[in-house]
């Protein structure tokens, strides 16, 4: 039964989609500078479920949709290696898109009912049903949907988009969905990923034969270029938000990034040696730095 369980567990990508949690709470924090609590409390605690099980669901259809894919580049995932079959997988992306549907429904009765306001919640809403409509127009290529996975950048920018903005979705159940805090790491985040969802399509290019994505028909070597040039952006992004003339963070607050800006620095050599796994796992470690110090940031606020 374990190790059924880990299949699914794999399926869901289970670890990843547990940072939704993070970036929901990290969001309210943000927003509130503290902890929130009562009726922010609980509806803070139901988007965090509610992005948790979008992921889930977001990821298992990935891999139906990729079946054939990682039978090259993943043939030890659970859909190749048919230890969970095709039906039980589309049956796992249903139940838990509706799980995630349920838990906002439950955050926005709270919110109607209680001191907030349902037009103080409404903002969550439309950023869950704008990550709704990247997703659908991400996987799915039949008209009227977009196919933004086989359209190289637009499609890393649509992934991207649709993780930063778990951080506004935590802001929004504090009915704060643009404090300017929120905002900025909502771009840094963006920008992270965007780099790393480049480096990963390199990574994949083996498998990737027939769609069109920014390593496929630009090649390699300028790939790499790019996600190190969208690296330099998010390098600025993290410590703009420190300018005494935006304001936005303290000052003497930039030390607790500077973990994560060391980490982004040494990306460039892994990067143009070739070492392209190491390279977008270094991107993912600067970005958990980064958020981590976003998260003490905010405990001390």
């Amino acid at each position: 039964m374990g190790t059924r369980l880990g299949q699914w567990l794999a399926l869901f990508r289970a670890g990843n989609s547990l940072t939704g949690i993070f970036g929901v709470v990290l969001g309210a924090m943000l927003a509130t500078q503290g902890i929130p609590k009562g009726d922010y409390g609980h509806i803070t605690a139901l988007h965090a479920f509610s992005v948790m099980t979008f992921m889930f669901s977001w990821n298992a259809l990935n891999d139906v949709m990729d079946i054939e894919i990682d039978a090259i580049n993943l043939p030890d995932r659970p859909l190749p290696s048919g230890q969970i079959t095709l039906g039980s997988a589309k049956l796992g992306v249903y139940a838990t898109g509706l799980l995630s549907l349920f838990s906002l429904v439950g955050a926005g009765l709270i919110a109607a009912s209680g001191d907030m306001g349902l037009e103080n919640w409404i903002h969550a809403l439309a950023i869950w049903l704008i990550a709704l409509l990247l997703l659908v127009n991400y996987e799915t290529s039949k008209y009227p949907f977009l196919g933004l996975k086989d359209r190289g950048l637009p499609g890393n920018m649509a992934i991207s988009l649709a993780v930063g903005l778990v951080i506004l979705f935590g802001a929004a159940g504090v009915s704060k969905p643009f404090d300017n805090r929120a905002i900025s790491v909502f771009i840094i985040g963006f920008l992270y990923n965007l780099s790393r969802e480049i480096v990963k399509d390199i990574e994949d290019m083996d498998g990737d034969k027939g769609r069109q994505t920014m390593a496929m028909t630009s090649g390699a070597e300028r790939a790499r270029m790019i996600a190190w040039m969208i690296l330099l952006a998010t390098l600025a992004s993290l410590l703009l938000p420190f300018a005494p003339i935006l304001g936005v963070f303290e000052d003497w607050q930039v030390i607790f990034v500077i973990p994560a800006v060391i980490s982004l620095l040494l990306v460039k050599t892994k990067l143009f040696a070739s070492e392209d796994h190491a390279a977008q796992m270094l991107i993912k470690r600067s970005m958990q730095l980064g958020l981590a110090s976003f998260f003490l940031i905010s405990l001390l606020s």
